[in-house]
């Protein structure tokens, strides 16, 4: 399947309310590979650095669409494992993320996430793993 059906498959389901209120857009799409990005703000601290639990939902987002898209449209996915390693702050601009499918399974895919700041500096790695349940 071609990059632009993957989108448009995305765009067709919709995006969830989290993702619309944190502003994570999907860019790029395949069960092999997701590009996405999130604005900073709106999504800081009190102090006004990004929030670590903004990197994990914008990380979890991306394993779960990827998963999906392996999936297909008549398997459900849930989330079985998440973590994220926090390395920079960022402050304003955007983040991107691109996660890379570790593996595709018949029952689990699993993604690694780079997330970096406007300078294409890394400010968070994480792992999703997710689990694909059987047709009902």
């Amino acid at each position: 399947m071609e990059q632009a059906d993957f989108l448009a498959m995305i765009r067709e389901r919709g995006s969830g309310a989290l993702d619309k209120k944190m502003g994570i857009e999907i860019i790029e799409a395949s069960p092999q590979r997701l590009v996405g990005t999130m604005p900073v703000e709106g999504n800081t601290q009190p102090i006004g650095l990004l929030h670590g639990g903004a990197n994990v939902v914008l990380a979890e987002s991306l394993g779960s669409v990827g998963t999906q898209l392996h999936a297909g449209p008549t398997r459900r996915i849930v989330g079985v494992d998440i973590n994220a390693t926090h390395h920079k702050s960022a402050t304003k601009g955007i983040v991107t993320a691109v996660a890379t499918a570790v593996s595709l399974g018949k029952t689990m895919c699993c993604y690694d996430i780079v997330i970096t700041n406007d300078e294409g500096q890394r400010t968070c790695t994480a792992r999703i793993t997710c689990l694909i349940l059987a047709e009902r």
